[in-house]
């Protein structure tokens, strides 16, 4: 095993309790490894141990979409009431599945919904009711209530609860044995913590971090997927071998193509392009790099042109969300896997 990346996790642990990481191909792990306790003073972090994906789970409900999309259950360019009739007549009737997709939708980003809106029927309508914050199609703006249709569009084009398309359509067809949302009995026993979170008044450990989620029953578009470090390095592997076990070529290519052209971010298909110099993983990767973060502390990138990946798990919210740092050790997890 190296020892640059383990280093420089090892000494960030101040950030959190806790990280995995996994570097490589589609053929081969360069580098991985485990380190810290599952929560401050708890018991080790091992292989099995399961993380909070957070936002990491939009990308496998976008490759869902899209693989909607191929079977003809969908279209891309679909509005919105196409597939959630109550959206008709509205200021969101124009809304598209790709601007939704693209975060170009005009739904606003992280609005704490649960706040004022504390049963899933209340959020849902928080969301058809309340105002956009721009036109669809003018400008990104990252909005977790945008992956929130997703998930419903998702359902009701591919006539299945969530959390089944997931298992039919990427986790199975990648060899992923221990991804899913959280709510299963017995699944979560040795769940990373979290934050010891104010609304809930306890430290969050086998229950999914986003507040949102939460309130949706922890199986959404937008937050709730759990899995190991081996998992996530598995799917790594699939999407930077192109993906087939997924999708078509054309699909995948068109779901890492850049969406935003003209506008201030790139943005594909559920992914995030390399915004240069803004990056939340620095400027090492290859301009056609891309890839997710999650609030949680995770993150899963691929550069499609090397043929590798980069996966990071921490637990950066525990205790607290307010602790600063991640960004920089981000950025420097992949400038120094870019060269192992």
């Amino acid at each position: 095993m190296r020892t640059e990346l383990r280093d420089l996790l090892a000494t960030t642990t101040g950030l959190y309790s806790a990280a995995a990481w996994s570097v490589g191909t589609a053929d081969e792990v360069l580098d991985r490894g485990v380190l810290g306790t599952r929560w401050h003073g708890g018991p080790a972090a091992t292989e099995d141990s399961r993380w909070d994906l957070a936002s990491v789970t939009k990308p496998v409900v976008g490759i869902v979409v899209v693989a909607l999309a191929e079977r003809g259950l969908l279209g891309l360019d679909d509005p919105l009431p196409r597939h959630l009739p109550a959206y008709a007549g509205g200021d969101k009737a124009a809304i598209t599945v790709r601007q939704l997709l693209a975060h170009t939708s005009g739904l606003p980003g992280g609005t704490p919904l649960y706040r004022e809106h504390p049963t899933r029927e209340a959020l849902l309508e928080a969301i058809r009711t309340g105002p956009l914050r721009s036109s669809p199609g003018t400008r990104v703006e990252y909005s977790s209530q945008g992956f929130i249709l997703l998930g419903l569009i998702a359902e009701a084009a591919g006539d299945a609860p969530l959390d089944r398309l997931v298992a039919e359509l990427v986790t199975r067809p990648s060899g992923l044995t221990a991804t899913g949302f959280g709510p299963a009995e017995g699944f979560l026993a040795d769940a990373v913590a979290t934050e010891d979170c104010p609304w809930r008044g306890r430290v969050v450990c086998g229950q999914v971090h986003d507040e949102n989620a939460v309130v949706l029953g922890g199986v959404c578009g937008h937050a709730g997927l759990f899995a190991t470090l081996g998992d996530v390095e598995r799917l790594g592997q699939v999407l930077a071998g192109g993906a087939q076990a997924l999708l078509k070529p054309a699909s995948h290519a068109e779901m890492i193509a850049c969406h935003t052209e003209g506008l201030a971010l790139r943005r594909g298909l559920a992914w995030q392009g390399l915004d240069v110099p803004d990056s939340p993983v620095g400027t090492a990767l290859e301009p056609t790099a891309y890839g997710h973060t999650g609030f949680t502390g995770t993150s899963l990138w691929v550069e499609p042109d090397r043929g590798r990946f980069y996966v990071l798990l921490t637990n950066r919210v525990h205790p607290s969300r307010s602790t600063p740092g991640i960004e920089k050790v981000r950025r420097e997890f992949h400038t120094r896997a870019a060269v192992l």
